[in-house]
């Protein structure tokens, strides 16, 4: 079942990149983003309340950071990532993307003092080579000359973003992470109303498609994702699952060829790379399990 878990969660979170780069052709990214959460906010709160049971004076003293949080992460990402899907097709964004947990690594060899052990160092570099072919179009030295796409500086900005947030993530105090994950959304809401009114107001879903769309994301990668997750995470350590993340350039990958969409030699092979390069940097994390499982071995 964790395992079932974490695919529905990786799924849907792929379904994103997809429906998201749909809603952006009929809504702007800062009105996708604050009906996003606003429309996920109270289911958040109603299952944070019912499945963690949060001790709610805990949850208000860890208030600046749950703001920074959901800054990088909540609104940082998510504007970061519906800019560049204006610009860019999902296919190329979650190639990006798939370089995060390889960037996030990095952050923490700079920022926490975590160790960086040389097969780590490795997939990193291997991670990047295939980020530059995906976005040299199978030639990295073209970029000298024709430099980034505006979609893919918003992609390299959201996984940056989310780099933040993991790492403030890991040194901010423990909450339940979906008490978390709606009192960030909580704060997203406050700080986009005014923003967005001040502009015009949101761009309301003009047909069903779009109405749909919207519900889509409310429900699936906003709310039901970070639920199985969080159950998984319940059976499996965190290392093992982080791993499922590469899954979430496969789905998406998996969704856009299925959907007919056109796809290039480069974005296979790039994407290729990039996952055998983030591989290579979390086997130090895979690796306890597989003297746990051989040490099994022996005492059977």
């Amino acid at each position: 079942m964790a395992v079932a878990s974490l695919l529905g969660a990786t799924l849907f979170w792929a379904g994103n990149y997809v429906v998201g780069a749909s809603a952006v052709q009929s809504l702007d990214p800062l009105s996708l983003v604050l009906m996003r959460w606003a429309l996920a906010l109270l289911p958040l709160l109603v299952t944070a309340q019912m499945v963690e049971r949060p001790q709610w004076r805990q949850v208000a003293a860890a208030w600046p950071w749950l703001v920074a949080l959901s800054m990088c992460g909540l609104l940082g990402y998510n504007l970061l990532l519906y800019a560049a899907l204006e610009h860019t097709d999902a296919f190329s964004a979650s190639l990006i993307n798939a370089f995060n947990p390889a960037l996030i690594t990095l952050a923490a060899t700079i920022f926490l003092g975590e160790r960086l052990t040389l097969p780590a160092a490795g997939g990193v570099l291997v991670a990047l080579v295939g980020v530059l072919v995906v976005l040299g179009g199978g030639n990295p030295a073209a970029l000298l000359g024709t430099g980034f796409g505006s979609g893919e500086l918003f992609m390299i900005g959201a996984i940056t973003a989310w780099t933040a947030y993991t790492v403030t993530g890991r040194l901010a105090p423990k909450i339940p992470p979906i008490t978390g994950t709606a009192i960030q959304a909580a704060v997203a809401v406050t700080v986009l109303t005014p923003i967005s009114l001040a502009t015009g107001g949101p761009v309301l879903p003009a047909t069903g498609d779009v109405m749909m769309s919207l519900a889509c994301i409310a429900i699936f990668p906003s709310v039901l994702s970070y639920l199985l997750w969080n159950r998984a995470l319940t059976v499996l350590p965190a290392g093992s699952a982080g791993v499922f993340l590469n899954l979430i350039t496969v789905f998406t990958a998996t969704i856009t060829i299925l959907a007919g969409h056109p796809y290039t030699a480069a974005q296979v092979v790039g994407g290729l790379i990039v996952i055998a390069g983030v591989a290579l940097t979390n086997a130090p994390t895979l690796r306890p399990r597989s003297r746990q499982r051989e040490q099994r071995a022996e005492q059977r």
